[in-house]
């Protein structure tokens, strides 16, 4: 069996928490390697919200990993998984941005979007 692009979109996806804690500690000299969620407790602002960002990627991750494997297996239309695991992965980029840049009511909206687009996906093969 080949990796699908919904398998590549799942992969990609993996990093998204990355992206957010490098938001997090970018330009910071004072990250401490030894005691890293004391230094999170310290943070404030944009680096905050992006600490917030990145926990709650990882929190989207299973359901979106989950959703794409049963639709595999469920025998889904793979044109259509594709198209909504990347619909998932764009709105999921758009909020890690929209949590960062303190858009609280956009980011709400599009994680809604990419909750609703996860079941969509989950149940596609059904």
């Amino acid at each position: 069996m080949k990796l699908t692009l919904a398998y590549w979109f799942l992969f990609v996806a993996f990093f998204l928490p990355f992206v957010a804690a490098g938001i997090a500690k970018a330009g910071r000299r004072d990250y401490d390697n030894a005691d890293p969620r004391a230094w999170e407790a310290r943070l404030d602002g944009r680096r905050k919200r992006a600490v917030a960002a990145m926990n709650n990627t990882f929190e989207g991750l299973p359901f979106f990993a989950a959703a794409v494997i049963v639709a595999h297996q469920l025998g889904a239309a793979q044109g259509r998984l594709d198209t909504l695991a990347a619909v998932w992965l764009v709105l999921r980029v758009a909020y890690l941005f929209l949590y960062v840049g303190d858009r609280a009511s956009a980011r709400s909206l599009v994680w809604i979007a990419a909750l609703a687009v996860n079941a969509w996906i989950f149940l596609l093969g059904a």
